[in-house]
């Protein structure tokens, strides 16, 4: 039998096992939600958040083992957790005795403002979500996703501190959608 814990469903570099050691984990869709570009008060970067909203966003459900949420909420400082609906999920752990998501704290919140952004933190949750999702997953989270800017090409040295290394065709995947948004990019 699997052990249940309480869960978290990340939709941006949570995507990215690589970014972080929480298991069990499993893609799932998300009902009732979409993902937004964030800006704040707290780095010149915008966070990926997320808000309610028609539709729906794939993403990754993955267990706070023990219910021990201090390095998860460390991590995720500039947000604030919300219970989700499991009836929302798609599918929902059997695993998961509860799921939270983490949208950014409106104590933080600035309005939308031109702000680019980081090149490496798109990176990394496009590579999780090709991972999890492949390249329809991908493509499904540029379609699924709000608040696009300029990118701070900050590739040949990554602001973002959970960076993760991308292959020639991951870099070239990410490129390729910006694109076809027409996101326009900045040197760092």
């Amino acid at each position: 039998m699997t052990p249940r814990h309480p869960a978290f469903f990340g939709y941006g570099s949570l995507v990215n096992r690589a970014t972080h050691g929480h298991a069990p984990a499993a893609p799932a869709r998300l009902a009732g939600w979409r993902r937004v570009w964030r800006h704040t008060t707290l780095r010149p970067w915008p966070f990926l958040s997320v808000e309610p909203a028609t539709g729906g966003i794939d993403g990754l459900v993955a267990a706070v083992p023990d219910g021990d949420w201090a390095a998860l909420d460390l991590r995720e400082s500039a947000y604030r957790r919300h219970p989700l609906d499991p009836g929302l999920l798609a599918p929902s752990p059997d695993w998961a005795t509860e799921v939270e998501i983490y949208a950014v704290d409106p104590a933080h919140a600035l309005p939308p403002r031109p702000r680019p952004i980081l090149l490496s933190y798109l990176d990394t949750v496009v590579q999780g979500f090709l991972r999890e999702f492949g390249e329809a997953g991908v493509a499904r989270f540029f379609a699924t996703t709000a608040g696009w800017t300029v990118l701070l090409d900050d590739r040949g040295a990554p602001l973002y501190p959970r960076h993760q290394p991308l292959t020639a065709a991951e870099r070239a995947l990410a490129d390729a959608h910006a694109d076809t948004l027409g996101l326009p990019r900045q040197r760092a």
